[in-house]
């Protein structure tokens, strides 16, 4: 029998499928040793087959399997052929996001327990006539142990002593048996709310459950019970004896995700995601794999899951750009989900309030099935947004944070004892230092970015790198120590509220807060239960959380993601204030939003204040189609980075050379074809320069495949390229 087998090796050289002579029990999809020049690697067997091409002669054998079962299933066997072929991408870098990396370096593996119970010859009272009178701890162990009882060895050890314990093994007193222990994650206690489904929810429960072959888009205000829609379409299906995925676009939303549905689906869901620990992220990928668990729940990753007989795949927050990948290997989760749908012949829905542009045109297109919930499914309405011209407020005389509006009703707020979220999308204290001397601002040595302040650290951090310096007292090109802060972050709101309400339990949710384990189950766990209590955040506020006592939401400063240079930045903005907006209000009593902004008269904010999808929907898609942008065009961004600058330069513009021939004969499918430095120039330590590009969709195939191949064959050692198409982040 002959193996088809990938080397684990990164080499673009080596990717391509090597036969090998099969010893007896080796599977497709199993981990294999093999010979590889001088070398013994790891290899994937892809398939089996009788007969090879080359002559038997040539073929060398495998030595052994890695493991005793298939890691790859035949799904992703298949799933690694459209991903290749749709992202470009390399055998091994597919067969690596299918299995986990603990699994692969080896640092998880089982975690076993040794438990001891009474054998038929433990007899209590013979045993102690042979026992020293000053023997107490032996005594104790023997006293303590019941029949038909297990106890764990590690305890018994520590509490009566292991040469006691082992005694009584050796003399056939007390039998050990090892158990393999699960390490689950930390999980929120919730109990499960028996809902009865609106006519609206059971509508579109039935109208995915009828057409199983369709990708459906469910768009659902905030509040409207989209959750609930998932669950009982994955109830169903797990009825079938079915699986399911459910992806959220952030961690920060994995705890409260997972107690709902622990709550109601118990020990049949396992969650996937970069905040576990080796050894659970590997025992909750072997729950998957084996059927001891149906729903896996996670971020991005979480879409490789090893599920068999999937029934459906649920991409709640589907807008988000964390869904697409943008570091190597680069693809696009939605995507992905729909080959997976594909091969399990089910149903992928696609969950949000504010759906991005992309996914409603598909749907207006008849691409996707179109679902509307348009209301709470509470009945409550959504809090009115009251929009504060922050210019009237300077003008006013007031130069701080809050306007008088926002204050008064945070006032109002905890006096009530209600809770209320502020959102800020900056973390640190401020967002750069500079002297007000010479104009000197601070920056990272490694990275072309401005450094951000942390006063709790009181350092200066890089939010690229994660480099950290001292904080400056003077500065360092002219000894100047007149210093001034930039815009503010979380950390400055925080301390301002503390000023105002200094009896007030103050809380913060942003990256530096949450990146230790279970800093967030205990962050979101105290704001559930402290009255008054205010939630100050970044983005990871915005989206998902349902906390009934909310009342007030304000949005410190709405204009930072209108002003970027891209053209998703109106959508995003537009996208972020509903979010956010949607966590007021959410039970029995009335939320309200205030949000404040330099730029009120902004259409984003006419539409937002309304809640008013479709109108932005239609005004932004129409700006998109005459000024010709996605979805109505494709942009291909070629990423060239490496330590030296020159080299860097050089591939971009030989790069550049070559692709403006191939423009130059194809000019009518262009809109744009520009090389120039990459927004942030250099970003550790490495310089960045980028080829943008942007072209008509009706030959998208033809050109896409002429610029991976003139990637690919350019020979440069010293960068790195990479090809991204649409990406979420231009800088």
């Amino acid at each position: 029998m002959i193996a088809e087998v990938i080397v684990d090796v990164t080499n673009d050289q080596v990717d391509k499928v090597f036969d090998y002579i099969a010893t007896p029990n080796i599977l497709a999809g199993q981990r294999v040793y093999v010979p590889f020049g001088k070398r013994i690697i790891e290899g994937y067997v892809l398939r089996l087959k009788e007969h090879s091409d080359l002559d038997a002669k040539m073929l060398k054998t495998i030595i052994g399997a890695k493991d005793d079962y298939p890691v790859l299933t035949p799904e992703f066997i298949d799933l690694n052929d459209k991903m290749r072929k749709a992202f470009h991408l390399r055998n091994v870098d597919c067969m690596r996001l299918f299995i986990p990396t603990q699994l692969r370096n080896g640092k998880a593996k089982p975690l076993y327990i040794n438990f001891v119970e009474t054998t038929d010859a433990f007899k209590p009272d013979e045993m102690l006539l042979n026992v020293r009178k000053n023997a107490t701890k032996q005594i104790d162990l023997i006293l303590s142990l019941k029949e038909g009882q297990l106890y764990a060895q590690s305890e018994l050890n520590k509490k009566y002593g292991s040469n006691n314990v082992n005694k009584l093994i050796e003399n056939g007193f007390l039998r050990q048996i090892t158990s393999a222990k699960i390490r689950s994650p930390e999980r929120i206690a919730k109990e499960d709310k028996q809902v009865t489904l609106t006519q609206e929810q059971n509508k579109v429960v039935e109208q995915v459950l009828a057409n199983r072959d369709k990708c459906h888009l469910l768009f659902g205000v905030t509040g409207s019970g989209k959750t609930e829609v998932y669950m009982h379409v994955i109830s169903q299906v797990l009825k079938e004896g079915k699986t399911a995925i459910l992806l959220v676009p952030e961690i920060s939303l994995t705890p409260q995700v997972l107690s709902t549905f622990t709550a109601r689906f118990g020990d049949d869901v396992a969650i996937l995601h970069s905040g576990l620990s080796d050894g659970e992220r590997f025992d909750e990928w072997q729950r998957l794999r084996t059927g001891q668990a149906r729903i896996a729940i996670g971020a991005r990753s979480a879409i490789f899951a090893p599920l068999n007989n999937l029934g459906v795949i649920v991409l709640d927050e589907e807008h988000d750009p964390s869904y697409k990948a943008e570091s190597n290997p680069r693809y696009q989760t939605h995507d992905v989900a729909l080959f997976r749908a594909k091969f399990n012949n089910c149903p992928v829905i696609l969950g949000s309030a504010t759906p991005s542009l992309e996914s409603f045109y598909k749907a207006q297109k008849g691409e996707y099935m179109l679902h509307i919930l348009p209301n709470r499914a509470n009945a409550k309405s959504l809090p009115p947004i009251e929009i504060v011209n922050m210019c009237d407020e300077v003008r006013a005389g007031n130069t701080g944070i809050f306007s008088a509006r926002l204050t008064e009703q945070l006032t109002e707020c905890v006096k009530l004892k209600n809770q209320a979220m502020l959102f800020l999308n900056r973390r640190g204290f401020s967002s750069y230092m500079i002297c007000r001397e010479c104009g000197y601002v601070a920056k990272c040595e490694d990275c072309d970015v401005s450094l951000v302040y942390h006063k709790e650290d009181n350092l200066l951090k890089c939010h690229y790198c994660n480099r950290r310096y001292k904080a400056l007292t003077n500065c360092p090109a002219c000894g100047s120590t007149y210093l001034r802060m930039g815009a503010i972050g979380t950390q400055k709101v925080v301390e301002e509220l503390g000023k105002l309400f200094p009896d007030v339990t103050i809380l913060r949710m942003d990256f530096d807060t949450t990146k230790n384990k279970n800093a967030l189950n205990e962050l979101l766990t105290t704001f559930a239960n402290t009255k008054p209590c205010i939630l100050v955040g970044t983005q990871m506020i915005a989206k998902g959380h349902d906390f009934p006592n909310v009342t007030l939401v304000g949005i410190i400063n709405a204009d930072m993601s209108l002003h970027f240079s891209d053209y998703r930045s109106n959508e995003r903005t537009f996208q972020l204030i509903t979010q956010v907006a949607g966590r007021a209000g959410r039970a029995e009593k009335e939320g309200r939003v205030i949000l404040q902004t330099y730029t009120p008269r902004h259409y984003v904010y006419r539409f937002v204040s309304n809640y008013d999808y479709l109108g932005f929907y239609k005004k932004e898609i129409n700006l998109r189609e005459v000024s010709g942008f996605p979805p109505f065009t494709k942009i291909i961004r070629i990423l060239v980075t490496s330590t030296d600058k020159d080299d860097a330069r050089a591939t971009t513009a030989r790069l550049y050379s070559q692709i403006n021939d191939y423009v130059a004969l194809n000019r009518e499918q262009f809109l744009f074809c520009k090389a120039m430095s990459s927004p942030i120039s250099r970003i550790e330590t490495k310089y960045r320069f980028q080829i943008l590009l942007r072209f008509k969709l009706d030959t998208e195939p033809k050109i896409t495949d002429f610029l991976y191949d003139i990637v690919s064959n350019d020979k440069h050692q010293k960068s790195t390229v990479f090809i991204e198409i649409n990406p979420s982040n231009m800088s």
